[in-house]
């Protein structure tokens, strides 16, 4: 049985593989008297983007800097893409690698690779071995591979002399059951060692660990509190209890839980890892957990809008992360901006009152409807915002593709024509829309702009806000008043961010009066929808 901990590897992530040297050496001396048998230091990349720590790369030069306690075998893992790249493998291997075995302190190289990549890069286990190098070989995103794959990926590992072929559950999304499965899949063609590294999305990480051991995996990864990309991993402050009973041989837990109290414990609360109902959700429907990652690192994104980005992902496939997909409507309106209607239509010279969605709406619902009956604004609702009486309101505004895309069958029931970049969006969102009528109005996204032309605009951003007030600028409405704009706590960057784009705004040449009916943390200009 081989127990690797893979958190200065796993975990950094989080941190940029930024470990202190006083953290890695207290870390070091845990695992040892743990009973941990591998420590995996880092990656070893020859990929500098950003600044990144030293377990990013863990050179030779920089593990020669730690004392690693006697018994410890110190492993590194490199990415399988950097070996099936535009680099020959046997040079990127000589640059990874300069050295042999018996002149590094290195003695495991681990190869983490996609599936559609392990074909190519599997002759580099016999240049690692040829070298005395052990090297293990991670497959991940298998657990929604059919028998027959699984069985042809045994075969084609068994050409070569590894020391253990590992699989992950790169989602999350196994349970103890699929995980025997796929090692009784494997084993019908792979008779060497094998191990697991298991995700902890929906809570099994060490069910799932302990299931592939009772079948007969022999190396198995963990993480100190689970520190790991996205939701974690299997515990090794609870997995080292498990293999010391196996062992039969008890194991000193004093200096990991010292460790965890003094260094893992303050992270954990810095930057949340861990599972919670979203990495949960992500587990069930196969979507790659750095999406939730990036977007609960993001506090642009609402409870709602993290909830919107799953749904559109389970519907759409969110297998691999790209955060071009995650971000699409910061990026998707780069280019040339394309529309067909002109707001002036409907609101030259008249004046505009907005509808956010703060809970300001619904508390002064009284007076603003009032307003509304008395004065007859246009009234312009974000999103399906619907916290006064729908005949009120005249027009919606929605630009955000994911949101849409989530929001559609509200939009499709909801009675009021939809501004929206129409032209522009992508085919299944607007396909989602149906026979709704939609105003279409191009908006191209560009830092510090704002820009209106008669059947489009550029703004700074895609926040529907900003495309909200250039849909009115545009229209050469009279003014703008907004009600539901309540803002954040003090210190959340999303004030900040709004703060900037109001300044933006009422700073170009061409923009109308904007003034804050209900109670805003905004810097705005404020007045109370009572005494309009």
């Amino acid at each position: 049985m081989v127990c690797i901990d893979c958190t200065l590897r796993d975990g950094g992530y989080y941190n940029a593989w930024d470990f202190s040297p006083e953290l890695i050496h207290q870390y070091l001396d845990a695992m040892q008297a743990a009973g941990v048998d591998v420590v995996e230091l880092g990656f070893r990349t020859l990929k500098n983007q950003g600044f990144q720590g030293p377990c990013a790369f863990t050179t030779d030069e920089f593990i020669r800097s730690l004392t690693i306690p006697a018994g410890l075998t110190v492993g590194v893992m490199v990415n399988g893409n950097e070996l099936v790249g535009e680099v020959p493998q046997h040079e990127a291997l000589e640059r990874l690698f300069p050295k042999a075995a018996a002149e590094s302190p290195v003695e495991l190289v681990r190869i983490a690779c996609h599936v559609h990549e392990f074909e190519k890069a599997l002759p580099a286990v016999t240049w690692l071995k040829e070298r005395g190098y052990q090297v293990g070989f991670n497959l991940m995103q298998v657990a929604d591979r059919t028998e027959d794959e699984v069985k042809a990926l045994a075969r084609l590992a068994k050409a070569y002399p590894m020391d253990a072929l590992y699989f992950a559950d790169s989602m999350g999304s196994m349970s103890p059951d699929q995980a025997a499965q796929i090692i009784q899949w494997f084993r019908s063609e792979w008779k060497g060692p094998m191990g697991i590294h298991t995700h902890d999305n929906l809570g099994l990480a060490l069910s799932n660990t302990l299931r592939a051991l009772d079948e007969g995996v022999t190396w198995v990864d963990s993480t100190i509190t689970g520190m790991g990309r996205g939701p974690g991993n299997a515990r090794t402050e609870e997995l080292a209890i498990e293999i010391a009973e196996r062992r039969g041989k008890p194991a000193n837990m004093v200096p990991l839980m010292m460790l965890l109290r003094e260094h893992f414990k303050p992270m954990q609360a810095h930057y949340g890892w861990g599972t919670n109902p979203y990495y949960y959700l992500a587990g069930k429907y196969g979507i790659h957990p750095t999406y939730i990652q990036e977007m609960l690192s993001d506090s642009r994104y609402s409870e709602e809008d993290v909830l919107a980005v799953i749904e559109h992902l389970r519907v759409e496939g969110g297998k691999k992360f790209s955060l071009n997909t995650l971000d699409a409507a910061r990026h998707f309106y780069r280019g040339e901006p394309k529309g067909q209607w002109s707001p002036k239509e409907r609101f030259a010279g008249r004046e505009v009152l907005l509808l956010g969605t703060g809970p300001g709406v619904a508390r002064h619902r009284g007076a603003l409807e009032r307003y509304i009956r008395d004065h007859q604004p246009l009234v312009l609702a974000l999103n399906t915002q619907s916290a006064i009486d729908a005949e009120l309101i005249d027009l919606r505004v929605a630009c955000h593709p994911v949101r849409l895309l989530a929001d559609c069958d509200a939009h499709t029931r909801l009675p009021q024509p939809l501004i929206t970049p129409y032209s522009m969006l992508p085919a299944d969102v607007r396909d989602s829309l149906g026979e709704k009528q939609v105003l279409d109005f191009g908006l191209n996204v560009q830092a510090d702009s704002f820009e209106f032309a008669s059947t489009h605009c550029t703004a700074p951003t895609s926040l529907v806000v900003a495309y909200a007030l250039a849909v009115a600028t545009s229209g050469q409405a009279s003014r703008v008043l907004m009600a539901g704009f309540d803002g954040y706590g003090a210190d959340d960057p999303r004030n900040i961010e709004m703060d900037k784009l109001i300044a933006r705004y009422l700073s170009a040449s061409d923009g109308v009066p904007v003034v804050a009916v209900t109670p805003t943390r905004y810097r705005i200009d404020t007045s109370s929808v009572y005494g309009l």
